[in-house]
């Protein structure tokens, strides 16, 4: 789930900016609370429009953020319905959640007329229940962060599709799921990753705990997930002290939606919510490219943005800017605020879960 490589790395090095607070409402009073619940479930509504009227078009990986979304929406509903407070909300919350169901199970249809072979491999990211929300929550250490990164940018999307595939039993040899390769395992440890190699590092750990699998390698993925995790905040921060620059901002949500997935609350800052919210264009919906994106670049890192920037094999990027990738991205980060919301009290402008539990090291 990509876009820029080296690219990113030169963005995310650059003089921080001093940090902005958040504008939002506390959370912490009734008033606050449905203030913010209600613009990101207006967010989310917009954001349902578009892909109701793009879904032709959108790709799997368009798919599962929305499906994680579900997920999150019917959570939810469920934590509020008693509550007389926010049962209007958790109501609204889960008339979207029966709206987006009908699109998901068509979308299969269109994926399936698309890119037959994507979609085998990894149907069973998209299909209900696949997806489930933390019932413990941590936080990242600072302590776990890499003191360097790797100068040239490792990915491989063939490769990480490759591990998730046997991973998830999906090949064409009918393998069982859960099976690991040296190979993928030697892939999917390397330390000192960077952008989306990392991010697809701890993608395959959760698709693990997804998947059930429990034994080898995967007796240690909360370690791999904690030093995962503590990387990708390190990367967020870098992002939001220049600005929130439009190349990183596809990975900064990918990294709120699979870190929030993996347990860690502290990814729920309420300014990176406001920034995300900023990001939604009004008309359509979707999120993508600003219009004036090239204003936002410094002009040394504009002179090698064409030869730096990868794009994803299946990404779709639509004429009017939106993006299929930023757009599913978004709404899972999203879906993870309103339900890490469901579950306050918050402090120190973050969405904090009730007693985090300390990061475990097996």
């Amino acid at each position: 789930m990509s876009s820029p490589g080296l690219l990113l790395l030169l963005l995310l090095l650059l003089a921080p900016r001093p940090l902005q607070p958040s504008l939002l409402p506390p959370p912490d009073t009734p008033e606050g609370k449905a203030t913010i619940t209600g613009l990101i479930l207006s967010a989310l509504e917009r954001a349902t429009s578009f892909l109701k009227k793009r879904l032709p078009e959108i790709n799997l990986d368009g798919v599962v953020g929305f499906r994680v979304l579900e997920v999150q929406l019917k959570s939810v509903q469920e934590k509020w319905a008693r509550d007389p407070q926010v049962q209007p909300l958790g109501l609204r919350a889960g008339k979207l959640a029966e709206k987006l169901a009908p699109l998901l199970h068509r979308s299969i249809f269109y994926l399936n007329l698309s890119d037959p072979k994507y979609l085998r491999e990894f149907q069973p990211t998209i299909e209900p229940g696949f997806w489930k929300l933390p019932h413990i929550w941590t936080r990242t250490r600072a302590s776990m962060v890499y003191s360097t990164f790797e100068q040239q940018d490792p990915f491989s999307e063939e490769h990480s599709d490759l591990c998730l595939v046997q991973l998830l039993g999906t090949g064409t040899n009918s393998s069982q799921p859960c099976r690991l390769s040296d190979f993928c395992k030697t892939l999917m440890t390397r330390p000192g990753c960077s952008g989306y190699c990392l991010s697809h590092q701890l993608l395959f750990f959760l698709s693990a705990r997804m998947r059930g699998c429990t034994k080898g390698l995967f007796r240690q993925s909360q370690r791999y997930m904690n030093l995962f995790c503590a990387n990708m905040m390190d990367l967020n921060r870098r992002a939001e002290a220049i600005g929130y620059a439009y190349p990183t901002r596809d990975l900064f949500m990918e990294n709120i939606m699979f870190c929030g997935i993996g347990g860690f609350s502290d990814f729920y800052k309420l300014r990176w919510l406001e920034a995300i919210l900023s990001w939604q264009k009004p008309q359509e919906g979707c999120f993508g490219k600003p219009a004036a994106e090239d204003e936002e670049l410094p002009k040394a890192i504009q002179y090698q943005q064409h030869l730096l920037r990868r794009v994803k094999r299946r990404e779709k990027q639509f004429t009017d800017g939106c993006s299929s990738h930023n757009t599913a991205m978004a709404v899972a980060a999203l879906g993870g605020f309103i339900s890490v919301l469901a579950e306050l009290p918050p402090a120190d402008g973050e969405l904090r879960p009730p007693t985090p539990t300390p990061p475990s090291s097996h």
